[in-house]
């Protein structure tokens, strides 16, 4: 005779039906402990005593269940699944079963159809390992970029972001910058001050986010580059976008790091604004290196000097773009009508394209083939358009923008005007309608028969002799 595989339960039954066929226990005290009846216990028992101990098992075990759903339901089912719904879930695939072709059976027992088919498989089994990447070997080679947004003066402040440059080679932190979003210009003005204080990189790895990378395919203009894309290509530095979050899992791993030790330095110190705390920065920046960097591969520095001008650095890092300029001698900007003033250059450019340089300090600068032209703002009108696109880096920024402008307009009148109203017209003379039924009015036939009675008393004095005093 082999092994028997048996149940917690079934040995437990043989151990207290033993002590009862043994005479140290009752068959009362032996339901008790095995919470069944002492008509139940006499049955096993008698079980036991006939067949032995292996008739304790459930007579069940190892025959199909009584409930079973055919082999042919199952097939059908899967074949379905297989030919219409073989990239749904379980969930999905049993609701679309049961609505669409007639078959009803639950979604535990449909996911392990599936698995067993090989349509489906586990959370356990999509995952997927990302392989941990060296770091690079010298210092300056490759800086990791990035944008956090967090409540990092917590209730004391707004929400904002906070910009990161870290070295891959040594972990150190090359920049923070808080800005209020994710944009162009907020990463012109971090990457001015990285410039001035550690000279140019070989390369920078960011995310996918549309500061770096052009995400529609089919974009006029650009020559397929972002503006800061434009700018890093004219100073020689190459932009890596990484795939996913773990590629640059560096950067990562410090917004994780600054959103706790940064928070609370923040506090303590009692900083409540952006501009306080980027006053702060820097001397954080010392004590983080201080106590997380390392040491690279490779004692080189690969940081450039930057040789170039303040003014010329100033004309790369900004919003560069071409407009066509129409027959009235304006173009469209940023939701602004611009004119040039007409002189004998100007006039000239109808049906051409001018370059527009837009500065983070919201100066405008208009140029043909090197030379300033003046210009004067047209409509001055500026607001988000209705329905307009916005990333999520940017929506607080944009709610922000919306909110001023929503402040500065007045209140809406409780009252609907009518377009009359809005024009300012006042209506002058008799309304239109119905008119006065002058024949039977009574006002009027009083004032007639007024009129009647003065004209008759004059008549009657025209009429009377004139007398005079002594005749």
């Amino acid at each position: 005779m082999g092994l028997i595989a048996m149940s917690e339960r079934d040995l437990q039954r043989i151990e207290v039906l033993s002590k009862v066929v043994a005479g140290r226990t009752t068959i009362v005290s032996a339901a008790h402990v095995l919470a069944l009846s002492p008509r139940q216990v006499r049955r096993l028992l008698e079980r036991m005593k006939t067949s032995g101990a292996a008739s304790i098992r459930h007579k069940a075990i190892g025959r199909p269940s009584n409930n079973r759903i055919s082999d042919g339901v199952r097939d059908y089912a899967v074949a379905i699944v297989r030919e219409r719904y073989a990239d749904f879930g379980p969930t999905l695939a049993a609701e679309k079963l049961a609505e669409d072709d007639g078959v009803t059976v639950s979604r535990e027992t449909l996911r392990q159809w599936m698995s067993d088919a090989g349509i489906w498989l586990s959370r356990r089994q999509r995952r997927t390992f990302h392989q941990p990447r060296l770091r690079r070997e010298a210092y300056g080679e490759l800086v990791q970029i990035d944008g956090s947004e967090h409540r990092w003066f917590e209730d004391r402040g707004d929400p904002c972001s906070l910009l990161v440059f870290i070295d891959d080679a040594t972990g150190k932190l090359m920049q923070l910058r808080f800005v209020r979003s994710e944009s162009a210009f907020s990463y012109f003005e971090a990457l001015e001050l990285y410039l001035k204080n550690h000279g140019a990189p070989v390369a920078f790895y960011s995310d996918k986010h549309s500061v770096f990378r052009v995400t529609k395919k089919d974009a006029k203009g650009g020559q397929g580059m972002t503006q800061f894309g434009r700018a890093l290509s004219e100073l020689n530095i190459e932009i890596l976008c990484a795939n996913s979050s773990q590629a640059k899992g560096r950067v990562e791993r410090a917004n994780r790091t600054l959103q706790d030790r940064l928070v609370k330095e923040l506090r303590l110190a009692g900083i409540s604004d952006m501009e306080a705390g980027n006053a702060f920065l820097p001397g954080f920046v010392t004590r983080y290196n201080a106590r997380f960097a390392r040491t690279s591969a490779r004692p080189d520095d690969l940081h450039r000097p930057m040789n170039i001008m303040a003014d010329r650095l100033r004309e790369i890092l900004c919003k560069r773009e071409q407009r066509y300029v129409g027959v009235q001698l304006t173009f469209s900007f940023e939701r602004q009508r611009i004119m040039l003033e007409e002189s004998d250059v100007t006039r000239g450019l109808v049906g051409r394209y001018v370059e527009t340089y837009a500065y983070a300090d919201g100066r405008l600068d208009v140029r043909w083939k090197g030379h300033s032209l003046p210009y004067r703002v047209f409509d001055k009108d500026q607001r988000v358009t209705h329905a307009a696109i916005t990333e999520n880096k940017r929506l607080s920024d944009v709610l922000a923008y919306i909110k001023e402008q929503q402040e500065q307009l007045p209140p809406p009148s409780p009252k609907v005007k009518t377009n009359s109203e809005k024009k300012g017209y006042a209506p002058r003379g008799r309304k239109p309608g119905k008119r006065t039924d002058f024949v039977n009015d009574p006002a009027v036939i009083a004032r007639r028969q007024r009129a009647l009675s003065r004209q008759n008393a004059v008549e009657q004095g025209q009429s009377c002799p004139i007398q005079f005093n002594g005749e």
